[in-house]
């Protein structure tokens, strides 16, 4: 009986990776994730009549890019998971 759940799980997480990449890249958010912590950052949507998916235009003299509303309004995601070990100021030797 074990073994059977065991394996039911393991062909289930690659189908649960699969749907959560395509609801992710559906709604315009970007998945980052390391053993420190999982990100959820907006991204700009493609059918944005404003910026048409650039996520801003140039603004007149400045070089600088204004960001859209589509993206730029919504917060994003941070899960901490293992802490950043700190690095030491100097050498031990």
């Amino acid at each position: 009986m074990r073994a059977r759940t065991a394996l039911l799980v393991m062909a289930a997480v690659p189908v649960t990776v699969a749907a959560a990449a395509a609801v992710l890249k559906a709604g315009c958010w970007r998945l980052y994730a390391d053993r420190h912590r999982i990100e959820l950052t907006p991204q700009p949507h493609r059918s944005c009549p404003k910026c048409r998916g650039l996520g801003g235009w140039l603004g007149g003299a400045h070089p600088e890019i204004e960001a859209c509303g589509c993206w730029a309004n919504r917060p994003g995601l941070r899960i901490r998971l293992l802490p950043v070990t700190a690095w030491p100021d100097e050498p031990p030797f």
